[in-house]
């Protein structure tokens, strides 16, 4: 019950902080584009809480917190509004009339704000704890690995894979993936001294997809000290960009095969994290809110219709053509987007529910009947 409440509380934080930070940059840029803003929702269902602020925005906490919302006025066109909504309309301060470039900010700032955030949790936390950097250097070697075969070591620096130069870890383990069932060479520094071994990099996979390779070691880490805070911000805004590259790249890698889209979690998985994380202290779970931040940032960027990135790719269109998509259009591509996300989500669900054992479970129940 412990773990269940600690679950609880840490994915509700985490998740209420991510899209509360989302949303206020949807809010804040439209106040500065002289948009009204009529709702700002953390959460979705019938509001907890509600009140107004001095400039008229209706403020809610809503039980579901799968998500939010900021609901600029005239948020829909003269083409989608009813009499009454046109009738209470404020002139100057509707969405539907202000510049493309005005509308385009205020969609885009959501992203923005979680990348924003992503960098102020990092400068902190290098800051106060120092910023963690993984070694070259093996920490483990997984028995009857290709590792263990080829005779690597605990305390290895791997410098080369064949005539490859490994620039860091993850260089090391995107190249290898990209190497399945090859016989090679690994060249690591030993002592005072560099020693080269055949290797046979082992290929694993799911049935019917493609199989990647895997030399079977985990390696080491050290945390360095606090950073100034400058040196911090600098770091946080690197280590925000190497995250947003390694997001992008495994995720191509899904989309083309080489990696197994079984790995696609959902909400119930995060929830899951969440509360890991929470257990290994304060720090630990400011970088996973960080490292949620940024995916949050890049997904809303995606150029899915119904998402953040596929407003924007229809405000290019209009900017270019000088008037906006079709109605129709817009219409068809909103369904569309609706639908894959729905697909992703119910994906990631089963995903989640597959890795927390519930179809194994069920399975053996039936086997018993």
């Amino acid at each position: 019950m412990h773990d269940l409440i600690r679950t609880v509380l840490a994915f509700s934080l985490v998740l209420g902080v991510l899209v509360f930070i989302h949303e206020l940059g949807h809010y804040l840029a439209a106040r500065w584009r002289g948009v009204h803003v009529e709702v700002f929702s953390i959460g979705f269902g019938r509001p907890l809480l509600r009140w107004h602020d001095s400039v008229g925005t209706e403020w809610r906490l809503c039980p579901v917190p799968l998500g939010g919302y900021v609901r600029p006025h005239g948020f829909e066109g003269p083409e989608d509004a009813t009499e009454e909504q046109k009738a209470a309309w404020q002139p100057g301060r509707t969405f539907h009339d202000k510049p493309v470039l005005s509308r385009a900010i205020v969609i885009v700032a959501g992203p923005v704000f979680n990348f924003i955030l992503a960098i102020v949790l990092f400068t902190g936390l290098f800051a106060m704890s120092g910023q963690p950097h993984i070694l070259n250097q093996v920490a483990q070697v997984l028995p009857g690995s290709p590792a263990a075969t080829a005779g690597v070591e605990k305390g290895d620096v791997i410098v080369r894979v064949g005539t490859h130069a490994v620039r860091d870890v993850t260089d090391l383990q995107s190249f290898v993936g990209g190497q399945p069932d090859v016989d090679t060479t690994l060249t690591v520094h030993r002592g005072d001294a560099d020693q080269t071994l055949p290797v046979h990099i082992g290929s694993v996979g799911d049935k019917g997809e493609a199989r990647h390779g895997q030399i079977g070691v985990s390696f080491a880490a050290e945390i360095g000290r606090p950073q100034s805070l400058p040196m911090a911000f600098v770091s946080a805004v690197k280590e925000t960009w190497h995250v947003s590259v390694q997001t992008l790249d495994g995720l191509w890698q899904m989309i083309t095969g080489q990696h197994s889209t079984k790995d696609l979690g959902g909400p119930l998985r995060i929830a899951q994290m969440s509360g890991q994380v929470a257990q290994y202290g304060f720090s630990s779970l400011v970088s996973f809110m960080a490292l949620l931040s940024i995916n949050l940032g890049l997904i809303n960027l995606f150029p899915v219709p119904i998402l953040d990135g596929g407003r924007l790719v229809f405000y290019i269109c209009e900017a270019i053509l000088g008037r906006p998509v079709s109605r129709r259009v817009q219409e068809i591509s909103f369904q569309a987007g609706f639908a894959l996300i729905a697909g992703l989500f119910l994906f990631s669900t089963f995903n989640d529910l597959s890795h927390f054992g519930l179809f194994q479970w069920l399975a053996s129940r039936a086997g018993q009947g």
